[in-house]
């Protein structure tokens, strides 16, 4: 899967300005019945824009939610409302390859998710929406390859934690820039957290969102952002939600603070929390919630390159441990029986040559206490200890395994070990814990490096630790994967600069990674 040219882009983005610009004159690609039976609806109805995600070799989603008043509700009529869209081989829409109505309906937000199918693989589209007499931004997105393809490259970016308050989601022009085939987003799209007066930016609504108005009201503002918006619109992603989508570290149906919520007070907000989350995320109908559940573990295929499995590490664990010795400890789990088994299967069955795991939290041990003794972050892996050693015991028969994860708001890349306990253990395959963008803001690095060096003595698998904010970018080929920490000098500012922190190797056949 190749990137386009730079040239494309610049077409897709003066393309985008010319339809944001556009009359409210219904066009001539509409049907004449949709082009007579519209109702007027405001001006600013595709505020928050459009987005593509989970491609397939033959389709897409394609996403858009009417929200002429996105932090006040939504600001839509209660009723359904038509809204048209269209999929072209160019930006001028010369080429129309799909097209139809699907309805935005209220108790769905005006969300609109189109499962497009029949197309070619390893295209690049571009698609737009009608409704009401307006007309959305045009958005570019491109489909998976064949799944036979042996394709040269994929690329690919790591993104997760976008904490509005801390900061501007500042990487995300650099990502537009290195023109990624998919983003993937492995966790924390919002945060529940209250405003904050002291914030870079500051939180809509006035404490955390328990209503399924206030989630809206919340992820609406996340989506306002230009350079996430910008990068929506042009290239697909592929997400997954940690815990701050919902409330920080629940597990299952318990919340952090249990006394703080009772049990039934939590299950309706999980009901409100996964179905804004769904509302307002490019996925397919299969993630469509049933009450406070909601199906978001699923796997994706880019030809014989790519396998990726993505996890869902937060419906299906134990209770967060509360000591070391319960963090051991083999009852506990962290996916559940049911996705243990799906992964395993999917891994050992996998004809690609790539299989990659996106969970949303580490995997790698992290030992944070310098010198004799462990100290775990036991909302992690290291506090499903048993599992996880099952799980990379696993991976010895895997076919070049590679765990992409967010979750800590710093760059971790580490080989990963059948039992960290032991230091004379296999390497069985390679970590890169994505940093932040925008979460815990611009940190003091010379802070960071007095607690965190002491540490690496205490895990020689970590290759860098590192604590700027920004993303990864993975070019994936058949001999290896190379990859970039892209960070940024600050998100304190609507716009930044970006550099390359560090230049990492895994070679296909060989476990582990190597720091170029």
């Amino acid at each position: 899967m190749t990137a386009a040219p730079s040239t494309d882009r610049r077409r897709f983005l003066s393309a985008g300005a010319a339809v944001l610009g556009a009359t409210a004159s219904a066009p001539r690609w509409l049907p004449a019945a949709a082009r007579t039976a519209t109702t007027p609806l405001p001006e600013h109805v595709f505020g928050l824009g459009v987005a593509s995600g989970d491609p397939l070799p033959d389709g897409i989603v394609l996403w858009t939610r009417l929200a002429p008043d996105p932090l006040n509700g939504g600001g839509m009529p209660r009723r359904g409302v038509p809204v048209e869209w269209e999929l072209a081989a160019d930006e001028r829409f010369a080429k129309t390859v799909r097209r139809g109505v699907a309805g935005a309906r209220p108790e769905y937000g005006h969300s609109v998710h189109v499962d497009v199918r029949g197309l070619l693989p390893d295209r690049v589209y571009w698609y737009r929406f009608r409704a009401g007499g307006r007309l959305s931004p045009v958005g570019r997105t491109r489909t998976a390859p064949h799944p036979h393809s042996r394709n040269r490259a994929l690329r690919l970016a790591l993104a997760s934690c976008q904490n509005w308050q801390h900061g501007y989601f500042t990487p995300y022009a650099d990502v537009l820039r290195q023109d990624p085939d998919v983003v993937l987003f492995v966790g924390d799209y919002i945060y529940e957290s209250a405003p904050s007066a002291a914030a870079v930016r500051r939180h809509e609504g006035a404490g955390e969102p328990h209503t399924l108005e206030q989630y809206r009201n919340r992820h609406a503002q996340y989506r306002t952002d230009p350079e996430l918006a910008a990068l929506h619109a042009h290239t697909p992603w592929v997400v997954a939600f940690d815990d701050h989508e919902v409330d920080n570290n629940f597990a299952g149906e318990i919340p952090q603070n249990p006394r703080r919520q009772t049990h039934h007070a939590f299950v309706a907000r999980l009901t409100a929390a996964y179905r804004a989350y769904y509302e307002h995320m490019p996925v397919r109908a299969t993630a469509v919630p049933s009450g406070p559940h909601i199906r978001m573990h699923r796997r994706l295929e880019f030809g014989r390159l790519v396998r990726l499995n993505v996890l869902d590490t937060r419906q299906f664990r134990s209770r967060r441990p509360a000591t070391q010795a319960r963090a051991e400890d083999p009852a506990r789990t962290m996916l559940g029986a049911r996705q243990r088994a799906w992964l395993l299967d999917g891994l050992h069955r996998s004809p690609a040559r790539w299989n990659l795991v996106a969970s949303q939290i580490m995997m790698a041990e992290a030992d944070l206490r310098a010198g004799p003794g462990t100290l775990w972050y036991c909302d992690a892996w290291d506090g499903y200890q048993a599992e996880r050693k099952a799980l990379l015991k696993e991976f010895r028969t895997v076919r070049n395994p590679v765990v992409l994860s967010g979750d800590r708001h710093l760059t971790m890349v580490s080989d990963l070990k059948e039992d960290f306990a032991d230091p004379h253990s296999a390497v069985v395959g390679a970590e890169f814990v994505g940093t932040s963008v925008s979460s815990n803001g611009d940190q003091d690095q010379a802070a960071f490096r007095a607690e965190w060096d002491p540490r690496r003595a205490d895990n020689p698998h970590w290759k860098v630790v590192d604590a700027h904010r920004g993303y990864h970018l993975f070019d994936v080929r058949q001999d290896g994967i190379d990859a970039r920490v892209r960070i940024v000098d600050t998100v304190e500012r609507p716009s930044a600069v970006t550099s390359t922190l560090a230049r990492l190797r895994v070679e296909a056949g060989r476990p582990g990674v190597a720091v170029v």
